[in-house]
């Protein structure tokens, strides 16, 4: 399809002049009652049957056609970023079919602006880097400090998950995320606008883009709805244990053995939960056995912090046993928490961290993290090296139980990596307790523990 410059301009100059008027606009949107999801299959035999009316049509995404238009239309062959699950099919089309040297799963979304800025300055071409909307905030520091039009003038496609777009269902967490986005995106003076669902309007959107990127030298954003894109189905086998984890227990095994083995009569406790997977499989588990709550805190945001949320409490409640149940891509979305944890040995003997290894960003797709190279990388050995008084790592069920009792008994801090194969039960709930009650039934806890 071949685009005029003179559409492309029109297009673009039209976009900048209605940027302030739709951020105003999208803090006034009021979120409306929850549609039906309809499978994509039942959704593309509703479509023929709404013919002739083509404007009542759903239009899809292809991933391949989009990637095809990336390359052709924008002229980008470097892709890194963060997964989302509402870009979770694209993500694996291009972890499929794109050599290493092209495509660079990132830490976290600061370290992929690095990571896009450094190909920059190798090739002088614009890179495309694709990141959740949660994660724009481990972005800001780059983005304001590096890539802006007034500092060194990168120029990057950022494709960003709309978690939370207003008017659809979603965690309290995504919808604030996603009412503030485009007003964050505006802050930072990065226009932006939505990807089309349909080819020919991508690939507009895609011309739009490498015009401000050749022109301005600056970040572009194309949000992404949910459900853009049509679903893709890997051709080869990622399953976790094909790449020598050895791991033989699903995630949610390895939640209750924890959940239930670090529970010792009259022994005071604590366990705070990652986000994602584990905290959602906890919270079942409690509820399943008839439990008490109040001694989990369950991260529904801030992925990356749950140790370091672990270790303010161990400061400061030394008589409480702190257990942080964690996963291989939020530690090292924030790695620089071990050697802190690490280098306060004497304040905190109570600190303890859990850390559920698939290898694999479960929540978001189940792309890959750097810790699937299981041969190369090493979780337990960088927490010793940071300071980490012990560590221990178990594969099978009985290391695992073996594991949370020598837990119990060593002295932090100290860490427990439990490899565990990658997916989940499809029907897995949510927590229905609210984060403010989550928060206030804890800190009850926690000062019960204290007065004790």
């Amino acid at each position: 399809m071949s685009l005029s410059k003179q559409a492309v301009l029109t297009g673009y100059r039209t976009l900048c002049r209605c940027l302030s008027s739709t951020v105003r606009q999208s803090c006034h949107y009021q979120t409306s009652a929850p549609t039906e999801k309809v499978p994509v299959t039942e959704q593309l035999a509703i479509n023929k049957e709404t013919l002739p009316f083509t404007e009542l049509v759903r239009d899809f995404l292809d991933p391949t056609e989009f990637f095809q238009a990336v390359r052709d239309v924008a002229e980008i062959n470097f892709i890194c970023g963060v997964p989302d699950s509402l870009l979770k099919d694209f993500c694996a089309y291009v972890s499929e079919n794109v050599p290493p040297e092209d495509h660079v799963i990132a830490a976290n979304e600061g370290n992929a602006i690095a990571i896009a800025a450094g190909y920059h300055l190798a090739t002088g071409k614009s890179p495309m880097v694709y990141m959740q909307n949660s994660g724009i905030g481990n972005a800001v520091n780059p983005l304001v400090s590096l890539a802006a039009p007034e500092i060194y003038r990168f120029p990057m496609l950022l494709l960003i998950g709309w978690r939370g777009e207003p008017g659809k269902r979603d965690e309290p967490q995504h919808q604030l995320q996603g009412r503030l986005t485009p007003s964050i995106l505006a802050a930072l003076g990065i226009p932006f606008q939505t990807l089309p669902d349909y080819i020919e309007g991508a690939q507009q959107a895609l011309a739009t883009a490498k015009y401000h990127l050749g022109n301005s030298r600056s970040a572009y954003a194309l949000l992404v709805k949910r459900q853009t894109f049509l679903p893709y189905k890997a051709k080869r086998n990622n399953a976790v244990g094909s790449h020598g984890s050895g791991a033989v227990l699903t995630r949610e095994i390895a939640v209750q053995l924890i959940a239930d083995g670090v529970h010792k009569k009259g022994e005071k406790i604590a366990l705070v939960g990652s986000t994602g997977m584990a905290s959602r499989e906890l919270f079942e588990h409690r509820s399943a056995r008839g439990q008490s709550h109040s001694t989990d805190f369950l991260c529904v945001g801030a992925m990356g912090h749950a140790s370091s949320i672990a270790l303010g409490i161990a400061i400061h409640s030394p008589r409480t046993k702190v257990y942080c149940i964690d996963g291989d891509g939020s530690v090292i979305m924030h790695m620089g928490a071990l050697p802190v944890a690490g280098g306060l040995t004497s304040l905190v003997p109570n600190f303890r961290h859990i850390v559920l290894n698939n290898g694999a960003h479960d929540s978001v797709g189940g792309q890959p993290t750097a810790a699937s190279n299981f041969h190369s990388i090493n979780l337990t050995q960088a927490a010793l090296a940071c300071g980490y008084k012990e560590v221990r790592l178990a594969v099978t069920k009985e290391e695992a139980v073996e594991g949370v009792e020598w837990l119990q008994g060593t002295t932090g801090p100290a860490m427990l990596e439990i490899r565990v194969k990658k997916g989940g039960r499809k029907n897995l709930g949510r927590p229905t307790n609210t984060p403010v009650h989550t928060k206030e039934e804890f800190m009850k806890h926690l000062q019960m523990q204290t007065t004790e």
